[in-house]
């Protein structure tokens, strides 16, 4: 057996306490503290004439005396019980309540006889006062005691001010720009290729050709060609559009500047142009390279969108400065840049024209063959069994981006440990992505039998639209375990298509309402579960009429401005028009929810076999449909993907 590391806590290796910011502010908190409770001593003074002090000495009202033989200055030091007579009883204020206050009586003798005066009433009175006599202050120590407060706070403000800007070049440092190098001789850095970045295979080719100029410029410079200035990687999040910024780094092999749009933007006037020229400065000097600026929206936003309100000035000059330098007024020979928005609609249209940002390219949402490659790489260190299938778990993840399909496998992962088992299973990566969906299973929430039943009847009519409807999503499984917000939920295999037609959408209404209409069939009344199937179909059907041109009333006409600019905020049609379009939603929403009412009426027995199925188990997958309604009559392409992984399941089984 292998030793393992020992990764104790309590392990002599002890890490060395580094001196940071935080430090400095402590001791500054301990520096006014003693300030504030090192005024123990705080005495209220009295100035006296010579003969008041002669009367106060002769009552005997002084614990202590002191002369200072330099100026001829007497400070008496007032007992206690003396204080309230002579200072009076408001001597002190309430900052003084912690402290351990002295009153104090201070007088200039006329002579230097001060000893003759004191031997004297010392023999006719009875004193008990001690004197000592003080030679002068040091002019050394006078200085230093006045003089080190000062400096020391002076010091720690410019190592707070240095701290501020970055450190080493004063507070003008500010204006340096922040991007990170990453280069050859730059330690820590991982150099990341296109076998690093899963799917994105159009875009990979795209970026490419830019590679292949770093790393063979003659062949095109020799035919005339300019280098394309910069490259507007645009795509939802999560999607790797930095990761492929840093792969086209490491395939060209050249130094990398990273910095985010928010870096160059402050609150002090003119650093955002400061820092845009540092930084072409410094990419100048070390050609050929690339400047990658992720989240450029921060900076790139159009100019006087908002003319009411004011704009930020220094938003708008950095964005000037950029344009600027990627204008070509300097020679930017041999550096690109790149950069990343997800909200390219709307970044500046200077920006966005030919000689800056040359072309973009879109790093969308990846297919289903791209998902593949990219549960591929995730998968490679997790321990998983052969019930796992890569084609079943990519179709069971449409829309997901490569972030998400990352969050799915490591989740997947962590459920299984957390059930004890030896290695990843199809069950656990199910869990994972309903987990993600719909959010944590609550079977601790409380429903009442009536309730359940409800909701069994709700999901069990969409269960069974789906199977029964041609274009409709074929169903994985339904649950009425309550999860997230939802009371119970169903998990379709949705096809991918890149056009969807009328008949189609047809379809997906009336299972949607599937659920609303089992309710009011079956119970007689409705309830709120239904909400969100409504929110979809209202969506859906408006889309179909004003954006798709699928009405009969209104047909061929779109009423969707893509570009967001030219109808602003007013709408393109007549109020008769939009009563039109209200009465063709409500037309087609009744149809689809009569459509759904007839089929659930036809094979109400299988409905309710389904719903006591759901009832009793809690969840129920397309198996158990297919035993209750018969074999699928239409099997599309993800039909035949389940089937198949269902009999592998059955396989690993027996």
């Amino acid at each position: 057996m292998s030793k393992k590391k020992n990764n104790n806590i309590f392990s002599d290796n002890k890490k060395p306490i580094r001196f940071g910011i935080n430090w400095v502010f402590v001791l500054m908190l301990a520096v006014f503290i003693y300030i504030f409770f090192s005024n123990r001593n705080a005495s209220n003074n009295k100035d006296v004439n010579w003969s008041e002090f002669q009367q106060l000495t002769q009552q005997n009202s002084f614990s202590k005396m002191i002369v200072n033989l330099h100026d001829n200055k007497v400070t008496a030091k007032i007992k206690k019980e003396k204080i309230a007579s002579i200072l009076g009883t408001d001597a002190f204020p309430r900052s003084y309540l912690f402290c351990s206050t002295e009153g104090t009586v201070s007088t200039t003798v006329p002579s230097t006889e001060f000893a003759n005066f004191y031997k004297e009433t010392a023999s006719r009175y009875t004193i008990d006062a001690t004197v000592e006599y003080n030679e002068g202050h040091n002019l050394l120590w006078y200085l230093l005691g006045n003089l080190l407060p000062v400096l020391f706070f002076a010091c720690i403000w410019v190592f707070i001010m240095k701290r501020m800007s970055g450190g080493g070049g004063g507070i003008f440092n500010v204006v340096k720009n922040k991007a990170q190098v990453y280069d050859k001789s730059s330690p820590n850095s991982k150099k990341i290729t296109f076998r690093d970045v899963a799917g994105l295979s159009e875009a990979k080719q795209e970026v490419e050709e830019i590679v292949d100029f770093l790393k063979n410029s003659n062949k095109y410079t020799g035919l005339g060609a300019k280098i394309p200035k910069g490259v507007l990687l645009v795509g939802p999040p999560g999607t790797g559009k930095t990761l492929l910024a840093k792969a086209v780094a490491g395939e060209a092999d050249v130094p990398f500047f990273s910095i985010s749009g928010s870096d160059f933007v402050e609150m002090f006037v003119g650093v955002g142009a400061s820092r845009v020229r540092d930084l072409f400065h410094q990419a100048k000097e070390k050609y050929p390279c690339i400047i990658f600026i992720d989240e450029i929206d921060a900076v790139g936003r159009a100019r006087g969108k908002n003319p009411i309100m004011g704009t930020n000035d220094e938003r708008e000059n950095t964005l000037n400065q950029l344009l600027t330098e990627m204008d070509g007024f300097g020679s930017n020979s041999g550096v690109i840049v790149l950069a990343a928005t997800n909200r390219v609609d709307i970044l500046d249209k200077a920006l966005l024209r030919a000689g800056r940002f040359d072309r973009q390219i879109n790093v969308e949402l990846p297919e289903l063959n791209d998902r593949k490659e990219i549960f591929a790489v995730h998968l490679q260190d997790i321990k998983t069994d052969s019930s796992v299938n890569m084609d079943f778990l990519a179709r069971q993840s449409p829309g997901f981006s490569g972030a998400d399909i990352a969050n799915v496998c490591n989740e997947a992962a962590l459920i299984a440990a957390r059930n004890g088992k030896e290695s990843v299973q199809k069950e656990d990566f199910t869990n994972a992505i309903d987990r993600i969906i719909g959010g944590l299973e609550k079977r601790s929430k409380v429903t009442t039998v009536e309730e359940r039943k409800t909701i069994a009847l709700h999901e069990a009519g969409h269960a069974s639209l789906s199977w029964m409807l041609e274009y409709a999503n074929p169903l994985v499984k339904v649950t009425i375990v309550p999860r997230g917000k939802a009371l119970g939920a169903a998990w379709y295999m949705p096809e991918e298509r890149q056009i969807t037609t009328y008949q189609q959408l047809q379809d997906e209404l009336c299972a949607t309402l599937g659920g609303r209409a089992a309710e009011e069939l079956f119970l007689k009344k409705i309830s709120t579960g239904a909400a969100n199937d409504l929110e979809r179909i209202t969506k859906q059907a408006y889309a179909m009429v004003v954006y798709y041109g699928m009405s009969e009333l209104l047909p061929n006409l779109n009423y969707y401005d893509a570009t967001g600019q030219d109808w602003g905020f007013h709408k393109p049609y007549s109020d008769d028009t939009a009563r039109m379009i209200d009465k063709e939603v409500q037309r087609i929403v009744e149809e689809q929810y009569k459509r759904a009412k007839t089929i659930l009426t036809e094979y109400s027995k299988q409905h309710q076999q389904l719903t006591d199925i759901l009832l009793e188990r809690e969840v129920i997958y397309a198996d158990d449909l297919e035993q209750v309604f018969g074999k699928r009559k239409w099997l599309s392409r993800s039909q035949e993907i389940l089937e198949k992984q269902n009999a592998l399941d059955q396989k690993n089984c027996s």
